[in-house]
């Protein structure tokens, strides 16, 4: 994503008459204002002017899409686990509370794609939202960013697929069913955390798994594809039989389309973030965690595997698994192997239970390549 100096000349969205206007505190190129607001109490916006709003993906990515759009940086949903905490560092940002409260709004992204998927050298390529930060974050309801978007793509006749924690999703279904009628789209949730409380710890801004299991059920009312991410899987809290087996069913209850898993992974700027959140939580897991990602970012292949066979046995009990039907509606795939650039030169770019203190499977460390499953 590239910036400029540019004004808008029109009303920003979401912009109240009677809020005062601050000079940008942030400084990036195209910064436009500050905004704070008693309504998102704790949250700061910096609003910028994208000079682009495609993201293409380098060439030597492993991603089945080659262009993405993001148009928030930071995320108040504050999933610890958040693999994009670091792309904050970018902006000189820290990738802890920044990450959660210090919001950059790209309040143009809408005409600028417009602009973009409206050029004859455009070849209506398969674009991915939601693969750096969340396009319903609480901010959307503010900047209603999204439905400009949709109109953008659809009207293109570009395909594309949105990946999502967000409830506010819904109030776009009837634009994503009249998209649909003209171009293939692809929806999913995510949502990897069943049990309320370790739900409110871990992913403390993010509507409940009720509500979101409420999301699916009206996409796939509406017609619409939802396939699910049940990511990340986290070692001795989520990754249990009982836990995993009671997800799967909700899921397929709720009428989603596919299940797509992975094991929790540990980036730079993730990593330190997580790890104080478990010593505050559940101290006794520390050690457990230190040795299984004594090696890196990612679980070592034998825990992967372990956990494979878990996981294929619950999406098998509940009508999930490879070669269903129900597999193969979204298109968005492996997203989080993938985070935006920095913002001078930037390219192309994110999963639950009671906890489950032990047992006799304890996984053994291993080192192994930094792989991810596809998504979706």
């Amino acid at each position: 994503m590239r910036w400029n100096t540019q004004t808008v000349a029109e009303p920003l969205p979401g912009s109240d008459s009677g809020l005062p206007a601050q000079p940008p505190l942030l400084s990036l190129a195209g910064a436009l204002r500050t905004v704070r607001t008693p309504e998102f109490q704790g949250i700061t916006f910096h609003e910028v002017a994208a000079k682009s709003a495609l993201n293409k993906v380098p060439p030597a990515s492993s991603m089945p899409f080659r262009w993405t759009v993001n148009p928030y940086r930071g995320c108040s949903h504050a999933c610890v686990y958040c693999f994009a905490r670091n792309t904050h560092t970018y902006l000189d940002l820290d990738a802890g509370l920044d990450f959660d409260r210090q919001l950059v709004v790209k309040v143009n992204v809408a005409e600028v794609l417009r602009a973009e998927v409206s050029k004859p050298s455009w070849d209506r390529e398969h674009v991915a939202l939601g693969t750096n930060t969340d396009p319903y974050q609480r901010a959307e309801g503010r900047y209603a960013l999204m439905p400009g978007i949709i109109r953008a793509l659809a009207g293109s006749g570009t395909p594309f697929s949105i990946l999502t924690k967000g409830t506010l999703l819904a109030r776009d279904i009837p634009l994503l069913k009249a998209a649909g009628a003209n171009v293939p789209i692809g929806a999913g949730i995510s949502l990897a955390v069943l049990d309320p409380e370790l739900q409110a710890a871990i992913e403390p801004g993010t509507p409940s798994p009720a509500a979101r299991l409420t999301l699916i059920s009206r996409l796939r009312e509406a017609g619409l594809p939802c396939g699910v991410m049940v990511m990340p899987i986290l070692p001795w809290l989520t990754d249990s039989e009982e836990h995993l087996d009671a997800l799967m069913g909700k899921l397929a209850a709720a009428g989603a389309t596919g299940v797509t898993t992975g094991a929790l992974h540990l980036r730079p700027g993730t990593r330190d973030w997580f790890m104080g959140w478990l010593a505050r939580t559940n101290p006794h897991l520390v050690g457990r965690y230190r040795s299984l990602y004594a090696k890196g970012a990612y679980a070592p292949a034998e825990y992967r595997s372990w956990l494979g066979k878990r996981v294929a046995a619950a999406k098998a009990r509940h009508g999930f698994g490879r070669g269903f039907e129900r597999d193969e509606a979204f298109g968005h795939r492996d997203a989080t192997a993938h985070a935006e650039r920095p913002l001078s030169g930037e390219g192309a770019h994110r999963g639950g239970g009671h906890a489950r203190r032990g047992g006799s499977e304890n996984p053994r460390h291993q080192e192994s390549p930094p792989l991810q499953d596809a998504l979706f």
